[in-house]
């Protein structure tokens, strides 16, 4: 039992305070300030922790006691755990900086800002060849959930209106939709959230921890509103193969008449496939696929708060989820969820489409896999692990080697991303050596790199994964490679003080994940669990 579970933390506070009264309610309230310790040189007395102060702090005390208190976070640069972009050049922070304050909703009052959302819309239509960029419909939002949920609404409207015209049923027994169990959380919230059944296809190691199509097709019925393709799974970077399902789907329509449509969840490869990989079909040039979303904050390469969702014509956005609003002396039209939405993360993205340029996101996406071939080939190389991404093997492989070539369309296709567990050989030779043990002892390096489980069906498989991102560069992965041999062989050895922690865990049995403090919510009181990240709490 871990010693934390008998000593409550702001107890041992409250009676370690210097005691300027024996009153038990004085000291009690100690227990929710928090006291800081620049004295006279901001004037700061004790501050509530959980409830408005009477009298506030100067701006300068204010942001030095949250400047400290966040120094606490992980480094943004060595955070390799999530896809979110975290650098942008000194221009395009002045430009955030000087529109912070607008509200895209406000597009009568700042109609410029309005044409630049327009005109990235259009861009990314062209650049995912929709059937006319000039005439493309679209929406920034707030990042990829909110984008998944307007695309498979707009799916499930369709549904609706083509079950209602056939004299059908909307509600018994109710739409579907499918999709891989290494789904990310937004495409099965779009199902909880919005009651449609979601119907998820189990992977496995052949189908390369992705959807399989032909078991996904298995899936498909007449109530199906739509089939979700990840075009870069978050658990190990994979492409699912957007042209197999639709040729797939292609073949049941001729044999049941009923038309399934393709939503393209391209939250990170959105931005990476037409630069890095301009020969491969996911994209408008299936007729199929009726919707793609991304999300901006991701290889978009801007600041956190902006996606996009794109349909390929207006025949596939249903009038009743357009609004018309009157408001603030002009008529506009709205198919978001949000309302007020910050105008900053739009007008970064334009920045970067426009100083970048095709070429200038091809040159980022090609460094970013070229890294990231570095460090599964490195980690390959010291035999204690196996990759399972594959990005930097052959078109078609399966596993095995990685290829060494100058020539980027011989690599499977798939994003920057490198997933990978201890080797079969080293767990037989070092069966005591947990490998959650890696994130931990790279966290105290400062490095974040996730351990946890693959999706269903293969949950029993636990892999750590490294993001590259811009920011991640050479001279980082160099440190980080060093890192991880060095902690591994400690672990390893039985002569090192961090072998210890392999008799520790075994000692206590099966770890349970850090759960945040902060939340308001205790096991049990959420929904049920599917297997996927979406468990209950």
């Amino acid at each position: 039992m871990a010693l934390s579970k008998h000593v409550n933390a702001d107890h041992l506070i409250q009676k370690s305070h210097d005691k300027h009264a024996t009153h038990g309610e004085f000291a009690a309230e100690q227990a929710q300030e928090a006291t800081y310790s620049y004295g006279s040189r901001y004037g700061t007395n004790p501050v509530p922790k959980y409830r408005i102060s009477s009298k506030g702090v100067s701006a300068d005390a204010a942001y030095q006691i949250i400047h400290d208190e966040l120094s606490l976070d992980g480094s943004t640069v060595l955070n390799l755990a999530s896809f979110v972009h975290t650098w942008m050049p000194p221009q395009a922070d002045k430009l955030v900086h000087e529109n912070i304050t607008k509200n895209l909703i406000d597009t009568d009052e700042y109609p410029a800002t309005q044409i630049i959302h327009t005109r990235c819309i259009s861009i990314l239509a062209d650049v995912w060849h929709a059937p006319s960029s000039k005439q493309a419909i679209g929406t920034a939002t707030t990042g990829s959930s909110e984008a998944i949920q307007l695309g498979g609404l707009a799916m499930k409207k369709i549904w609706q209106a083509k079950r209602k015209a056939a004299g059908k049923s909307i509600h018994e027994p109710g739409p579907n939709i499918v999709m891989g169990a290494n789904a990310q959380v937004a495409l099965e919230k779009f199902a909880r959230y919005f009651d449609v059944e979601c119907r998820l296809v189990p992977i496995s190691v052949q189908s390369k921890y992705r959807l399989d199509p032909k078991e996904a097709i298995k899936y498909v019925d007449e109530n199906t509103i739509g089939v979700f393709v990840i075009l870069g799974s978050t658990y190990t970077g994979h492409y699912e193969p957007v042209k197999e399902i639709s040729d797939l789907l292609d073949e049941y329509e001729a044999k049941t008449g009923n038309s399934v449509p393709i939503h393209v969840d391209a939250a990170s490869g959105g931005f990476i496939a037409p630069f890095a990989h301009p020969k491969l079909l996911w994209d408008f040039k299936l007729p199929r696929v009726v919707s793609i979303n991304t999300s901006g904050h991701k290889f978009g390469l801007s600041y956190v708060g902006v996606g996009w969702v794109v349909w390929r014509d207006k025949a596939h956005l249903p009038k009743d989820l357009i609004f018309e609003l009157h408001y603030l002396g002009s008529v506009e039209y709205s198919f978001s969820l949000n309302f007020s939405r910050p105008a900053a993360p739009i007008i970064a993205q334009y920045f970067n489409l426009l100083h970048l340029g095709f070429e200038g996101y091809r040159e980022v996406a090609l460094d970013d896999l070229k890294n990231a071939r570095l460090l599964s080939r490195a980690l390959e190389n010291t035999g204690y692990y196996t990759v399972l991404s594959d990005v930097h093997r052959s078109v078609g492989a399966v596993g095995g080697k990685g290829i060494d070539t100058h020539d980027v369309e011989a690599y499977e296709p798939g994003l920057p991303v490198v997933a990978f567990r201890f080797s079969d050989e080293f767990q037989q030779k070092n069966p005591e050596v947990e490998q959650k043990w890696i994130q931990t002892l790279l966290r105290a390096k400062g490095w974040i790199v996730p351990n946890y489980e693959l999706a269903p069906d293969l949950q029993q498989v636990q892999i750590l994964r490294v993001v590259i991102r811009e920011n991640v560069t050479e001279v980082l992965l160099d440190k980080l490679i060093a890192d991880i041999v060095e902690i591994t062989e400690e672990l390893a050895s039985k002569a090192s003080s961090e072998h210890a922690l392999n008799v520790l865990g075994q000692m206590h049995g099966a770890r349970k994940k850090h759960e945040h403090k902060t939340s308001t919510f205790d096991a049990g009181e959420g929904s049920e669990a599917s297997g996927t990240y979406a468990r209950s709490c």
